[in-house]
């Protein structure tokens, strides 16, 4: 393809973003030490603003009443459009639909996947199988066009045998024996003759994760990654030597991998506590160490006194895997919100889910179950939303458009509805 710029742009979005970053970094350190107060200064500072921080309730009453009727005519107009159509996606999650928001004015969306997905599979104390299937699998589903996966080699080896054999058998296009920071950049910046990864996804340590960090924006991410989470909430009737085992199984991913066990039961809490250590001190070495630390340094054990207090403390934690052994496990199911992935009953476990049994394993850590889940096919998915409508339906729409624009100040907004209420014989 051949291509000529009758006009080319000096400068990109990202021309300013180095001085921007170091700008926002130092406001966000200022705030952290200072918080509110800092908050109220910067605001002074910046927007020459001196009043209430929080809009009372009764200056909200005020402007209901203050505010003049056309112009609340017009952003209900707005707000009754968009609200259709997010109820419409809501009705429609996950396929393409069309719908009718007002008489001529329609409005949808397409489900396309993107072109290409770099998949980093960690291979650094383990060979993580699993990893590989978790990602290339779903991307593939997903009808990802082109899947690069990577992973660390070994010395005189490469990748890992039965990791290459999952990559391929999950229907990869691409391996690189690349690991580390230089896997991550090497799919962002298509490297090595490959076409540059859309959506990056994959566990990895603190330097892939920071790699990814630093990425977001010029490639996709599934998520912001920290050390894997094990949450178990067991009351007096959970065997202890499954709850036990259950956190050790998680702590021998590494020296930084919290453990924590929510409990009503002071005799199971104490057990536990008594228990870990012993099993600990069964495992091989890498494992042992690892889950040593894991255990010394990140392991809680809460005592509560109720079933919602236990609720109340995983969701403020919000766990990465999080395993529920009580009674009432269906109370729980309903009653929980914030966490990775949930293991309901003391049949299913954590490795469960890790290795086999269909759940994705890729999920989220750090808290951030509070407000995004784990990797699904809707990660690979670009929803893309759509309008067209029949020139009669400009008569409306344009001229609330218009009027909206200008009330913002915004007049080559404005201008636009305005061309075509002319065009179209209709007056603004």
């Amino acid at each position: 393809m051949t291509i000529t710029y009758l006009k080319k742009s000096p400068k990109t979005s990202s021309t300013d973003d180095n001085k921007t970053t170091e700008i926002v970094k130092n406001l966000l350190k200022e705030i952290e030490n200072s918080k509110e107060e800092a908050c109220i200064n910067l605001t002074k500072k910046f927007d020459k603003y001196e009043g209430e921080i929080i809009v009372s309730k009764e200056k909200i009453e005020k402007i209901n009443k203050e505010l003049d009727q056309k112009t609340k005519d017009d952003i209900q107009f707005s707000h009754e459009r968009v609200r259709k159509f997010a109820e419409a996606q809501l009705k429609n999650y996950g396929q393409d639909f069309e719908v009718e928001l007002s008489p001529g004015l329609f409005a949808g969306q397409k489900l396309i996947p993107v072109n290409t997905a770099g998949c980093y599979i960690p291979g650094g104390r383990y060979a993580h199988i699993a990893s590989a299937v978790m990602s290339v699998t779903t991307a593939k589903v997903a009808g990802v066009k082109n899947i690069i996966a990577c992973s660390p080699p070994k010395e005189g080896v490469g990748i890992n045998p039965a990791v290459i054999y999952t990559a391929n058998l999950c229907g990869a296009n691409v391996i690189m024996n690349l690991g580390g920071v230089p896997g991550i950049a090497a799919m962002t910046n298509g490297l090595f003759k490959n076409p540059p990864a859309d959506i990056l996804v994959g566990p990895g340590n603190q330097y892939v994760a920071e790699a990814k960090r630093i990425l977001f924006g010029k490639v996709g991410i599934d998520l912001f990654a920290g050390p894997t989470e094990i949450g178990i909430i067991a009351d007096d009737k959970a065997d202890e030597e499954m709850v036990a085992v259950d956190l050790v199984g998680q702590a021998e991913h590494g020296y930084n991998s919290p453990a924590w066990l929510y409990t009503t039961s002071k005799r199971l809490a104490e057990k536990v506590m008594k228990r870990v250590p012993e099993l600990i001190s069964e495992l091989p070495e890498i494992p042992r160490k690892s889950a040593e630390a894991a255990w010394r340094d990140y392991g809680e054990v809460i005592l509560c006194n109720t079933d919602e207090e236990m609720a109340t403390i995983s969701d403020e934690y919000a766990p990465e895997h999080l395993e529920v052994q009580t009674q009432n496990v269906e109370w729980f199911h309903n009653r929980l919100k914030n966490y990775g992935s949930l293991f309901i009953g003391e049949e299913t476990t954590v490795a469960y889910g890790d290795k086999c049994s269909g759940t994705n394993h890729i999920l989220p850590t750090k808290g951030a179950g509070r407000y995004t889940g784990g990797l699904f096919v809707g990660k690979f998915i670009k929803t893309l939303s759509f309008q067209r409508m029949t020139k009669e339906s400009t008569k409306s729409v344009g001229a609330a458009c218009a009027r909206i624009s200008r009330y913002e100040g915004m007049e080559a907004h404005a201008r636009t509805g305005d061309a075509r209420l002319r065009k179209y014989g209709f007056s603004n």
